[in-house]
């Protein structure tokens, strides 16, 4: 079932000046080679994710969720269809394309700052561009730990230190790998808000896996079920709600238990 909410109140929800690329992916199917066989893990995926839109996806766990991200990352090839940014196929890894992981994998050795710096070093950039370590320290409110260590941070602190590390780059998409999940409950919540004004600020476009029912509603523009691998989309509902959104909305409960519906979860709710 597709939630058919006006399209127009999903674009009101999104950033005004929205910097985020479109991702278009058609017909997309990805098998992985085991030494017992084949396994198919993807099967005939067609979504878009628009400019400045916030996605997020749902589905039974090792259904393929992270592996249309690592596609969409441009992180390896996709076995059949075709994955285009911009209008643009998709086949290597790009720094308009940044990927958060569920672990912040800081460097221990080197400060905050260091950490975050790291993606224009690579690049040569750092010397010129110096300027836009700080100001992505303070995009994340933490400009008074950059001389800190990872040692010294809480897990909230370290996981806005990798979100400030993408987005030193200026991406035009980021792609989320449930970089919440580690988080314990409260945190998660406080960064979930953080997360939602990073986005509206910056304008990128967003892909966001989570197992997290309520997150993903309270992130998302819209939310894509898959179902059992090989993963397909079972459902696409519409979070037809402004932000900033409030977690005991009547509207928030009806998308919850319609989601849960899909993924055969609702008996109990």
């Amino acid at each position: 079932m597709v939630d058919t909410a006006d399209t127009a109140t999903v674009h009101a929800a999104a950033p005004a000046a929205s910097a985020g690329a479109h991702i278009d992916i058609r017909n997309v199917s990805h098998w992985f080679k085991l030494p017992t066989g084949v396994l198919q893990v993807l099967d005939g995926i067609d979504l878009d994710v628009r400019p400045g839109e916030f996605v997020a996806l749902l589905g039974p766990s090792g259904c393929g969720k992270s592996t249309l991200l690592r596609l969409v990352a441009g992180l390896e090839p996709a076995t059949s269809g075709s994955i285009a940014q911009d209008g643009e196929p998709i086949t290597r890894p790009d720094p308009s394309r940044i990927v958060v992981f569920q672990d912040p994998t800081l460097y221990p050795w080197r400060s905050v700052w260091d950490n975050v710096a790291l993606g224009l070093q690579a690049r040569g950039l750092l010397k010129t561009q110096r300027s836009r370590v700080d100001d992505a320290l303070k995009l994340v409110g933490l400009s008074e730990f950059a001389k800190s260590f990872p040692h010294q941070l809480s897990g909230g602190m370290a996981q806005r230190v990798a979100l400030a590390r993408a987005l030193v780059n200026d991406p035009r998409l980021l792609v989320l790998d449930e970089p919440l999940g580690k988080l314990d409950s409260l945190t998660r919540i406080a960064m979930q808000s953080e997360l939602v004004s990073l986005w509206q600020r910056a304008g990128f476009s967003a892909l966001l896996v989570t197992h997290d029912v309520e997150e993903a509603l309270f992130l998302a523009n819209r939310v894509i079920v898959l179902s059992d691998r090989p993963a397909r989309i079972s459902a696409e509902l519409v979070v037809d709600l402004p932000y900033p959104r409030h977690r005991g909305h009547p509207r928030l409960a009806e998308l919850r238990h319609e989601a849960l519906r899909h993924l055969g979860l609702d008996a109990t709710w």
